[in-house]
């Protein structure tokens, strides 16, 4: 019996390396279309981009369906080896970049959402001097949620994130960047807008609030929030003001989102003295990274924008 021709037999081809990136998008992002955004792709566009990759490499490297996405073990392989290998071509760049004095390849951020008033323009800084010092660098920003920063962090779907961190992570390093100042606000159709210059501590217990990341167990700004009646979860800005404003729920936002929004008429801060706090944010990166040259160039272009 003739042997069985690998499936890699030949050169490793550019459209290769594009399905192997497409494919780490999906696996990452968990499925075709939660990797629909992020890939800027239609649906059965990704789905035909797998199908050719498992013909190349002759294997099914996932299930979808009604029962949802998940690898097989060939699959599981396949990702482990694509992050190898890309991870090899981005040590190649940083080899290549060294030769020719010269910055080539990807940058993706994640930025913690609705930053840009609180930060004196340092990010923006930060953005104009490392375009002109590296314009053959590929930019690439993706806003979430605060604590989905650090965990795209760790799952290396970013390179640099900037967010608040709630805890110290021995893979990450940091530089703090600026504070944010958090209060409590209620609406002006809340029964405690008129007497919120009045309101006393024991009066908060009687009310509903949305939940935040502060607010959970463990992480609680004051230990008064402890006998604080969360009913509600938002851990989105805007999802949070929305439900404030709705007059029914209490709730923590940025003071600069709430001047920015033009809602301080709408909404009042409570008792600031004692439940306003500061978030403060950093900028985070691996300790251990392959776009060693890249990421250490806008850390400094960081550094050099809050001079």
């Amino acid at each position: 019996m003739g042997r069985k021709k690998a499936a890699l037999s030949g050169q490793l081809a550019d459209m290769d390396l594009k399905l192997l990136r497409v494919f780490k998008a999906v696996v990452e992002a968990g499925g075709f279309t939660p990797a629909e955004i992020q890939l800027n792709l239609a649906n059965s566009t990704i789905s035909n981009y797998i199908s050719d990759l498992e013909k190349r490499l002759d294997m099914r490297l996932c299930e979808r369906g009604r029962a949802g996405f998940s690898l097989t073990e060939h699959g599981q392989s396949v990702y482990r080896a694509t992050l190898e290998l890309l991870n090899a071509v981005e040590q190649f760049k940083n080899s290549i970049n060294r030769s020719h004095n010269r910055i080539m390849g990807d940058l993706h951020l994640g930025f913690a959402e609705h930053m840009l008033g609180a930060h004196k323009s340092c990010i923006v800084k930060a953005l104009a001097l490392f375009s002109t010092q590296a314009p053959e660098v590929n930019i690439r920003i993706s806003t979430m949620g605060a604590d989905e920063v650090i965990s795209s962090l760790l799952d290396h779907k970013v390179d640099i994130g900037i967010t608040v961190m709630s805890q110290t992570y021995s893979e990450l390093s940091s530089l703090k960047l600026f504070d944010e100042e958090m209060l409590l606000y209620c609406a002006e159709s809340h029964p405690l807008y008129e007497q919120a210059e009045t309101v006393s501590y024991d009066q908060l217990r009687h009310y509903r609030f949305v939940e935040s990341p502060r607010l959970l167990p463990g992480r609680e700004v004051h230990p008064d929030s402890q006998q604080w009646n969360t009913q509600a979860k938002a851990h989105h800005q805007e999802a949070r003001a929305s439900l404030i404003l709705s007059g029914h729920y209490l709730g923590f936002l940025p003071s600069h989102l709430v001047t920015s929004w033009n809602l301080d008429k709408q909404l009042k801060p409570l008792l600031a003295d004692r439940y306003g706090y500061n978030n403060t944010f950093k900028a985070l990166w691996r300790s251990s990274q392959s776009k060693q040259i890249i990421i250490k160039l806008f850390r400094q272009c960081l550094n050099e924008s809050l001079m």
